[in-house]
């Protein structure tokens, strides 16, 4: 497990260093927040964003709370001004005074000792400014003051789009939330709303700052790459791992750098053992950027590889920028990994047909010359607001990942890229990124001015965090080629051209050579999804061609995504794309009673209450604002139906507990949802299509409302992520039926690197628990490729079970494997049980499993027992006030087998208590009209209050509009 201490260690490191600079950082609280339209001046912090300050002075209430969204608009409608108190401690005999800005969000007029000094439009830019006349000219240290004016970012928007000769386009092409015109703006795509996401448009100064003042022969290092690859390696292309490493150094600086400048190179290990060290060669200078490389021979390091594929071996790499005369002038030290991580693309080859493996081309990841099977899931911004997104929240997120069995995350576009200790923490816990330039979901301007601010902002970013071995993909945006050109072609075919020379003007002739030109050793593709590149050619001006649509019948290629709020399409295997990679698919789920609580008053805890219907923002039909703000309800529809279609309807007395039980039941309907496309997609790497990956939509809330997560604000895991934890395990059992045909196949997929051998078993029972007489019943011995897929049954449920009701059987399936993880000796034992009933369990004839909950501080374990039958969606529940997970949960459990289960407490505000209010509930706990559930000292969790169960059905979420039609006309007023 990584030192939690490493990763703020590592960004520390960062920081250049050089003896005739002096850096005065801008953070703290000694600043003031104003807006004189709105009458607001409050202390402030840096860095900030407008809404965190107005919080913490009480002027507005916690933005996440009810339906503050939309109450508190007029926030983002404003200009809000930051200003700091006279700065101290600066020379005015300095030869030169910078202003070094990380981040602006977004749209700022800047002024020092009340001159002008500049304006930015970009959040994701690094901003520097020369000063120094400016300082020179400020006698009086009471004057030397910094003020920072952010305009309003959907104003500013709006204003863009309304200057004459502005680029529109076709009808319904351009994807709207709650705030428009989001794509003229370099600003963070989903504070203009999404569906998962609240619309807050926040400003203010969202990353650190500086006052760096230098000699007369001195620089200040702003940023800087290490690009690490094997000699010879293109991008894009699987690279010889028998050559040696070159390590190329880039350093960006603004000051006077002395002729003739040397760059030299110390690498040690985290110990601090000098592996290499000497001077860089090829040394090249500009009046920004020193450059020089070296060789580092193929053995002297160990590799860095994925969590479950191997060890996270990391180093520290010091760069140094000496004069002539070897004085040292600045130096930067980085963490990093010797790694290669190529997204193959290629043409299928003859001996992958030979394999079995249909035409078309590659779309996999392979880590160190190796494919490998990327479980995984979506990253989106944490937060609304990333100015209180921290290292340690970070850090709590990705345990979750790994102990979830996830070896890879898309850092989805359109939010905001991401922060050094984020990729640092990827680093130590062997989490691959899959990260994306800030683009989604619409067509972008292609004039020059946006172009160029562009280029600047991907190139910083690039530079930024290319040292890092978690580092997977570069990818343009999401949704562009598979969404947004084929809007265009429906709505407007004949101007198809038009827009998709303006996408490849931006996605494959701005950003593509940013990457190209500065770093070898990571790939890029311009669009999430994609059928990937038709052919590549480095001595071509475009090196990339893409696509698109010029595809042969029966070949496979690129990735897909995939949405469907048919609930139906549950176990339906026909409704699957079939493709090499699958990197977005989902359903909407709500989250839990104890997380609506944080966010919702206890009057609003109902399905169908005015506050849960305005924060679920899934609206196929395009954004959630003001004026067609009643298309909340589609997604509580879709979520109901979900429930009525394949589960028992819940129906408890007390109010509370029954939201609390609808909560759950779309919990379990989403997690049954992914677990059979997951199951799926898995299974193809042993089919034709030769499948390598999985990510899910989504992996974390940023507020609590109805989302595709499964983890949600606080860190609580939703079903989802343990069912997805489940069937990630590296061997897995899993059962496809088609319902018409009465056909039933149970397959065995492994993504280890090696052929594992086992058993596969297989039982029928009753609900009752009781083992019937059914020829299917057997023990099948396999074996299973390195990263493959094998049958172990075929029947037919028409044939095995004439004689029984359908309603009435469950099909117990289990896998014993022994192997080894990759890049281990270690042979262990590989388990993984799952179930399978041939109806919904809506009409299933349950029985209440009589479980049983124990608690053993001795050995910290939690016991649950099935005294009567089986158990479906075992669900340990714990209250309020902590976050923890627990080994296993959510599973399905026979009777007369306990199952102990450990947990990891990852906060606790409640002092321990919080194992007394674990309790266990089933399937057939959903059907009880009371508020049921044994607790850990086996006592009954409560028996609500007397009354009678509220129903929740599609037609009362549809009937409810008229209500909701109300508090909507209010709040438009509010507005």
């Amino acid at each position: 497990m990584p030192n939690p201490k490493q990763a703020a260690l590592a960004a520390a490191l960062l920081l250049p260093f050089s003896a005739t600079q002096t850096v005065h950082p801008l953070s703290g609280s000694n600043w003031t927040l104003s807006d004189p339209g709105s009458n607001v001046s409050i202390p402030a912090n840096f860095p900030s964003q407008a809404h965190l300050d107005l919080y913490a002075a009480g002027i507005i209430g916690d933005p996440l709370y009810a339906l503050n969204e939309f109450e508190q608009r007029w926030v983002a409608y404003s200009n809000w001004t930051y200003t700091s108190a006279p700065l101290p401690g600066l020379s005015p005999n300095a030869s030169s005074t910078w202003l070094l800005f990380n981040g602006l969000d977004t749209f700022t007029s800047i002024s020092f000792c009340g001159q002008f000094v500049a304006s930015t439009n970009n959040q994701f830019r690094q901003y520097w400014f020369d000063v120094s006349e400016i300082l020179h000219a400020c006698s009086n240290e009471k004057d030397r003051v910094l003020a920072i004016n952010f305009g309003s970012a959907p104003n500013t928007a709006d204003a863009i789009a309304s200057e004459p000769g502005q680029e529109t386009w076709p009808h319904g092409v351009q994807q709207v939330y709650e705030f428009s015109n989001r794509w003229f703006i370099r600003k963070e795509q989903s504070d203009f709303g999404w569906d998962w996401g609240p619309a807050f448009a926040p400003a203010g100064p969202w990353q650190p700052a500086w006052i760096v003042q230098l000699g007369s022969q001195a620089v200040y290092i702003r940023n800087s790459i290490v690009d690490i690859y094997r000699e010879g390696q293109l991008n894009l292309l699987p690279p010889d791992q028998n050559q040696p490493w070159v390590v190329n150094a880039s350093l960006d600086y603004f000051g006077n750098l002395p002729d003739n400048a040397t760059l030299s190179y110390v690498l040690t290990d985290l110990q601090n053992h000098t592996i290499s060290s000497g001077a860089l060669s090829d040394v090249n200078t500009t009046n920004a950027t020193i450059t020089g490389s070296t060789i580092i021979p193929n053995g002297a390091v160990e590799l860095w590889w994925p969590s479950q594929l191997g060890p996270q071996n990391l180093y520290y790499i010091t760069i140094s920028l000496q004069s002539s005369s070897k004085a040292s002038l600045a130096s930067v030290t980085k963490r990093v990994g010797f790694r290669t991580i190529v997204l193959n693309e290629t043409p299928i080859s003859d001996q992958q047909l030979a394999l079995g493996i249909a035409a078309g081309n590659n779309w996999h990841f392979e880590i160190n010359g190796h494919e490998f099977y990327a479980k995984g899931s979506n990253f989106i911004p944490p937060d609304p607001f990333w100015a209180r997104v921290t290292p340690q929240r970070i850090e709590q997120l990705f345990q979750s990942v790994v102990a979830g069995n996830q070896n890879m995350l898309r850092v989805w576009a359109s939010g905001a890229y991401s922060p050094d200790f984020m990729y640092d923490l990827a680093d130590e816990y062997g989490i691959l990124l899959w990260s994306e330039f800030e683009f989604g979901d619409a067509l972008y301007p292609v004039d020059q001015a946006f172009l160029d601010n562009v280029r600047a902002e991907a190139e910083y970013n690039i530079r930024r965090v290319n040292h890092h071995p978690s580092l997977a993909l570069w990818a343009g945006g999401n949704e562009l080629e598979n969404l947004e050109l084929m809007l265009v072609n429906q709505s407007a075919p004949e101007q198809l051209a038009k827009y998709t020379a303006q996408y490849e003007t931006l996605f494959l002739d701005t950003l593509l050579p940013a990457v190209f030109e500065n770093t070898r050793s990571i790939s890029y593709t311009p669009s999430s999804t994609s059928n990937g590149w038709q052919s590549l050619n480095f001595s071509a001006t475009h090196p990339i061609v893409e696509r698109y649509n010029n595809l042969t019948t029966g070949s496979v290629y690129g990735e897909t995504d995939f949405y469907n709020y048919n609930p139906a399409v549950l176990h339906n295997a026909s409704a699957l794309p079939i493709g090499r990679f699958s990197n977005e698919f989902g359903y909407h789920s709500m989250p839990s009673l104890q997380s609506w609580r944080q966010q919702v008053a206890s009057s609003d805890l109902s399905f169908n209450s005015t506050v849960v219907l305005l924060r679920d923002h899934h609206d196929p039909a395009g954004g959630l604002n003001t004026s067609n703000i009643a298309n909340s309800s589609i997604g509580q529809a879709q979520m109901t139906e979900a429930v009525e279609m394949w589960y028992p309807t819940p129906g408890k007395r007390d109010p509370v507990a029954n939201f609390s039980a609808w909560c759950h039941a779309t919990q379990m309907f989403q997690a049954d949802l992914y677990v059979f496309e997951i199951a799926f997609y898995r299974r193809g790497s042993g089919l034709p299509n030769r499948q390598l990956g999985s990510l899910y939509w989504q992996l974390e809330d940023q507020w609590v409302a109805p989302t595709w997560a499964g983890i949600e604000y606080d860190g609580r895991w939703k079903v989802l992520h343990y069912a997805a934890k489940d069937i990630y395990e590296p061997v897995i059992i899993a059962p496809y039926y088609n319902i018409t045909t009465g056909n039933l196949s149970v397959w065995v997929t492994s993504d280890l690197w090696e052929a594992v051998s086992g058993t596969a078993t297989f039982h029928w029972y009753d609900w009752s628990g009781k083992q019937l007489d059914v020829n299917a019943s057997q023990s099948v011995a396999f074996e299973v490729g390195a990263i493959n897929s094998t049958q172990v049954l075929q029947t037919f449920t028409t044939d095995v079970l004439s004689n029984y009701n359908l309603s009435n059987v469950v099909l117990h399936m289990s896998v014993e494997a022994h192997g080894s993880l990759p890049n281990t000796n270690t042979t262990r034992t590989f388990r993984h049980e799952n179930f399978f009933n041939p109806t919904p369990l809506r009409t299933a004839q349950l029985v209440d499993p009589g479980l049983t909950l124990t608690y053993s501080p001795t050995t910290a374990n939690f016991t649950i027992t099935s005294t009567r039958g089986i158990a479906a969606w075992v669900w340990l529940d714990y209250g309020e006030g902590s976050v923890v997970h627990f080994d296993s949960n959510a599973f399905w459990l026979l009777p007369g087998q306990p199952r102990e289960v450990g947990y990891k407490v990852q906060s606790d505000g409640t002092g321990g208590v919080w194992i007394d209010t674990v309790t266990v509930q089933s399937m057939w706990d959903q059907t009880q009209s009371a508020s049921v559930g044994s607790s850990a000292n086996g006592t009954a969790n409560g028996t609500g209050s007397s009354g009678t169960p509220i129903p929740y059905t599609s037609a009362a979420v549809k009937t409810s509009m008229s209500m909701l039609a109300v508090a909507v006309a209010a709040l438009q007023l509010a507005l």
